[in-house]
């Protein structure tokens, strides 16, 4: 496997190669049972009834506030669901989310070790993992089963997949990962997340954000149609009868330390007070940090905007591939 050298080589490769990711730091629940689809469409934002086999989809847990306690990604796999989210929140999440199985015949458990993750990104990234794997899934949250593993398609700066498969099977995949493609670490993975406009919850945010706020209506991460879900009532009466006042941006600073989750965004025309909050950051890849950041859309706007205290370091909005 290509060595990428410095931190700053492996930056460049991250942004304009392919590359592959070990996502060690993306957990996996394991959601199974008679009663599965019916005991996750009352908890999560999405409708698990429009999803098959072959798509995989957002979906965020929400505390009644209707403000997200995580933000998953649901692989349907073998009549069950595999719900990916950060490792740090994968304990708390996971004892939370057994409180509310009570009689429903639902099991709910790490499946970690069952299933190797594996990122694969960059221009030539298709031709990569149909290498290793012998087909690439077309079209958006595409997936394809190819015997024991799953190949799904995810939205990225360039064509970007995720291979989950029992670790024999995805040792072998490794292998067989063209010869000339760099290895790359969790940044990278973050970096195409922020570059897709994909947002991550965090410990850090967990309970901060609205689902809106952070763009996941318009990512498909919410279904207005369904039935209720915790926190349904605060979501659907922003949607219906609100006026959303934040939304997440992509923005990029001009400074060494990547700022943590959490962190606040000021504002001149909000002198004292943060008009928003860093949800994720990562090392750009030329020099300073991108992040994503959820922030007032008045703030936004009137512009003037600055990280981590007031008249800090000038925040400089830039596009996401969607329409805010």
């Amino acid at each position: 496997m290509k060595d990428p050298g410095t931190p700053e080589t492996a930056r460049r490769i991250a942004r304009d190669e392919a590359i592959l990711v070990e996502l060690a730091h993306l957990s996996l629940i394991r959601a199974s049972g008679p009663d599965v689809t019916s005991f996750l469409n009352a908890q999560l934002t999405n409708d698990l009834t429009l999803l098959d086999t072959a798509h995989s989809q957002l979906s965020a847990w929400c505390s009644a506030k209707g403000r997200m306690l995580a933000v998953f990604r649901i692989f349907p796999r073998d009549g069950a669901y595999l719900l990916q989210l950060p490792a740090e929140l994968r304990d708390d999440i996971l004892k939370r989310l057994r409180m509310y199985v009570l009689r429903s015949k639902v099991v709910l458990e790490i499946a970690d070790d069952a299933f190797t993750r594996i990122g694969v990104a960059g221009p030539n990234a298709a031709n990569a993992v149909r290498a290793a794997a012998g087909a690439v899934p077309e079209g958006a949250e595409a997936c394809v089963p190819i015997g024991n593993a799953l190949v799904a398609r995810l939205p990225g700066f360039h064509p970007r997949f995720e291979i989950l498969a029992p670790p024999a099977d995805a040792s072998a995949m490794r292998n067989r990962l063209t010869l000339d493609i760099a290895a790359a670490g969790a940044d990278a993975w973050t970096w195409h997340d922020i570059m897709a406009g994909v947002p991550t919850v965090l410990p850090e945010t967990s309970d901060a954000f609205v689902p809106q706020m952070a763009n996941l209506d318009l990512l498909g991460g919410i279904s207005f149609n369904k039935g209720c879900y915790t926190g349904q009532e605060i979501v659907a009466r922003l949607h219906y009868l609100g006026r959303l006042k934040q939304r997440m941006y992509r923005a990029h600073a001009k400074i060494e330390d990547t700022p943590a989750p959490g962190t606040p965004i000021y504002s001149g025309d909000t002198p004292g007070q943060s008009t928003g909050t860093v949800v994720v950051a990562c090392p750009a890849p030329s020099t300073g940090q991108d992040l994503l950041a959820v922030i007032h859309t008045d703030s936004v706007q009137r512009g003037g905007l600055h990280l981590s205290q007031p008249g800090g370091t000038p925040l400089m909005l830039e596009s996401l591939p969607y329409s805010v």
